[in-house]
């Protein structure tokens, strides 16, 4: 039976940085969610047991799972396959420096390119072989911001010294709790177009001409 994922919770988060003494250097830290997607990782990867899978698909978590998994070589291994960066048209080796508590610190990931990187494309597929409605929140230099999904997993930064903000369709306000100021902005948004509304009518009211009464 299929192990059941559950993307719908904390989202996995990335943060995209250049070395502070070589540009052509790049720092990536990857975070999951949440203990359940690390229990699912590790079952996924061989980590931990198949029988940890129930008959209708549900997975059997314990409280242990993250500290096997987020030190076993088949994770460090799946992040450096799963978490890409090229610079110039050319692909950066990686490495995994640190991997911790994969929750509160996560994994840093150096990437050393072949030239300096005043743009990186970053390609993060993580979690996303597990079920394709798993999203990660990334943040880079001067406040870019992106969600990475199964249909958007690849993501030019700007990290040189004048970098400037990426749009994209897909942008969100922030990572981990960032959902309460997604829906401020958009409420936000509605309310200004209402204002603007309410200006509009209240300026045609005043300039229709009123026409006396007989």
């Amino acid at each position: 039976m299929t192990p059941a994922a559950h993307p719908f919770g904390d989202p996995q988060t990335v943060e995209v940085a250049p070395d502070a003494s070589d540009p052509a250097v790049v720092h990536v830290t990857w975070k999951v969610g949440a203990a359940d997607d690390l229990t699912l990782l590790g079952i996924h990867l061989g980590v931990l047991p198949e029988d940890r899978v129930m008959l209708d698909g549900a997975i059997e978590y314990d409280d242990g799972d993250a500290a096997l998994v987020q030190q076993a070589p088949e994770v460090h291994a799946y992040l450096l396959e799963h978490v890409e960066v090229a610079a110039g048209g050319r692909d950066c080796p990686g490495r995994v420096e640190a991997s911790g508590d994969l929750i509160a610190d996560g994994a840093d990931l150096v990437f050393t390119c072949p030239q300096p990187a005043a743009v990186a494309t970053l390609t993060v597929s993580t979690l996303t072989d597990l079920h394709p409605a798993y999203r990660t929140l990334a943040t880079g230099p001067d406040g870019q911001h992106q969600v990475y999904g199964a249909d958007a997993p690849t993501h030019d930064w700007a990290l040189g010294a004048t970098t400037t903000t990426a749009v994209s369709s897909t942008t969100t306000s922030g990572t981990g709790s960032s959902a309460a100021l997604q829906i401020g902005g958009v409420l936000g948004a509605v309310l200004l177009v209402a204002l603007a509304g309410t200006l509009v009518a209240r300026r045609r009211r005043r300039a229709t001409p009123t026409t006396p009464n007989p």
